[in-house]
């Protein structure tokens, strides 16, 4: 399994999921369709399928576009109402396969959106990969558009978070600097946040992505997933996961960094 980052717009990232061995490939949010069909081009792979995130334009905009330049290819999403493009519903749960190798699980993790879907991509060779749309950010996560904290909760602390510490995250922005400075208001004394914020800087510098990150380095960094620890509840002056979840969203919402 090979993985390619699509930089789109100004900030989103669209994938490719490649099988290597039978060269068959998943487009994730691939809100530029020609820029990722030249992307597939380029690597001498056949696009199979879309997958989608979310509604928003900015993951599904192209969705009707891919349907044109590819005639006949499947877009999977979270809902055929809301997702343009959709053809095949998923449901929590739901498995596809991509060529011989690669396995993608359907994971609903709704709150930034009420349809989310992470997908959860798995093969025999390499590491367990998770895309996470707007659910999950590097040093984040999404705004509460369609959802509660205690979904965000569910979504991030238990669905996310039960994931092996491996698997590599693929998040749908580049957020990650903007992230770990929110994050070491959270926790200044936090030596992992201020090193992981060193290392985004310098490769932002060189235009370089800072994605992927992995399920671990999130548990350790990223406030919004720490929120069960008892110390992060008192200094945000919570007294629960949800609660800290919320007013830690509320924070990020009017911080000005």
């Amino acid at each position: 399994m090979k993985i390619l980052h699509v930089p789109c717009l100004g900030d989103n990232y669209s994938y490719l999921i490649i099988d290597e061995s039978s060269k068959e490939a998943a487009a994730v949010d691939p809100v530029e369709p020609e820029k990722v069909l030249g992307a597939a081009n380029e690597s001498g792979v056949d696009l199979k399928f879309v997958l989608t995130t979310h509604h928003h334009w900015d993951h599904a905009g192209g969705n009707e576009k891919m349907k044109q330049l590819v005639p006949g290819i499947k877009v999977y999403g979270g809902s055929l109402d809301n997702v343009k493009g959709c053809t095949d519903k998923l449901e929590n749960g739901d498995k596809l396969t991509l060529g011989a190798d690669v396995n993608i699980l359907s994971l609903h993790t709704p709150c930034h959106t009420k349809g989310h879907i992470s997908y959860y991509v798995t093969s025999k060779e390499e590491n367990p990969a998770v895309f996470t749309g707007d659910t999950l950010f590097i040093a984040g996560c999404g705004k509460f558009f369609e959802g509660t904290a205690d979904d965000m909760y569910q979504s991030l602390c238990v669905t996310l978070a039960s994931l092996p510490k491996p698997t590599q995250v693929y998040c749908g922005h580049e957020y990650t600097v903007k992230n770990l400075q929110f994050a070491l208001t959270v926790e200044p004394e936090n030596a992992r946040i201020a090193q992981k914020l060193s290392w985004a800087e310098h490769q932002r510098k060189g235009n370089l992505p800072t994605i992927p990150s992995t399920i671990e380095e999130e548990l350790d960094t990223n406030p919004f997933m720490r929120v069960d620890l008892p110390e992060l509840q008192a200094k945000i002056g919570c007294h629960s996961p949800v609660e800290t979840l919320q007013e830690l969203r509320r924070r990020k919402d009017y911080w000005k960094g």
